[in-house]
This record gives structure tokens, sequence and C-alpha cells, in this order.
């Protein structure tokens, strides 16, 4: 009897743990960078957002992508954003993205895709990136 009750406290926090994963990925779908690429050429109304800081931002950057820095807070540009639009967010693994997505989803965004392993998964697997340096508007 100890045995079986040990199985079901067992099973239980397993589903519990499971379903707070599962809860992100009801928000926000995450995919990889073919295709991350793919969808995002196929949507008519669609954003590119890096969620890196500029001096990141600045060195390399995934072309048309528009800055919007984790540490400025997702919340101003959530408000200027038409919420029917989808959104496509990277940041340099995929750690800030995961959280600017749950912040947009929180606003009422509902079309949301991550690029799974960020930029460095994006040039791992020989996507382009823009060099060409920018200066940092005063």
């Amino acid at each position: 009897m100890v045995r079986r009750s040990g199985f079901v406290i067992f099973m239980f926090a397993l589903s519990c743990a499971t379903g707070a994963q599962k809860s992100d990925s009801l928000r926000y779908m995450s995919l990889e960078p073919y295709d991350f690429h793919l969808q995002y050429l196929n949507q008519d109304s669609a954003l590119l957002i890096d969620a890196r800081e500029f001096f990141e931002y600045r060195r390399s950057r995934i072309h048309g992508a528009l800055l919007i820095p984790s540490s400025k807070g997702f919340d101003i540009a959530a408000d200027t954003i038409n919420k029917n639009c989808s959104l496509y967010i990277y940041c340099y693994s995929g750690g800030r993205s995961s959280r600017a997505l749950l912040c947009f989803y929180d606003k009422g965004f509902r079309r949301l895709y991550n690029l799974e392993g960020g930029i460095v998964a994006w040039r791992k697997d020989g996507f382009p990136v823009e060099r060409k340096r920018i200066q940092r508007k005063r």
C-alpha cells in the first residue's frame, strides 16, 4: 500500500512539473532556425524582434530585426504594436526571448514564435547575420 501511494505521489509531482512546461508551450511556439525563418517569411503581418541588448545587436543581428532590449521592458513596446501581428522573437540563446514572449502573451498577443537556441543556433545552422556596425542614436 505504501509503495503504491509513493508511486501516485511521484506521478502527481511529475504531471505538475510537465504541466508547467506545457503552459509555456501553449503561449508561444518554439521553432528551430529553418522553421522559424520559413514561417516568418510566409507571414503577411509579422515583426522580427531582437530581445538582446544594444551592444549585442550592434555586433550582429538577423536582417530586418527590430531591437527591443530586454532591459528596457517589453510593456511599452507591447502597447504600440498591433496585437494581430505575429511576433518572431530571438535573443542570444533563448532565455530572454522566452521571457519577452510571456510578457507579450500577458499583453494579449497570441501569435508568438521563439527562435529555439537563439542567434547562436541561427548561425550554427548557417543562416546569415548582418555585421555592419550601427551607431546608437542619442
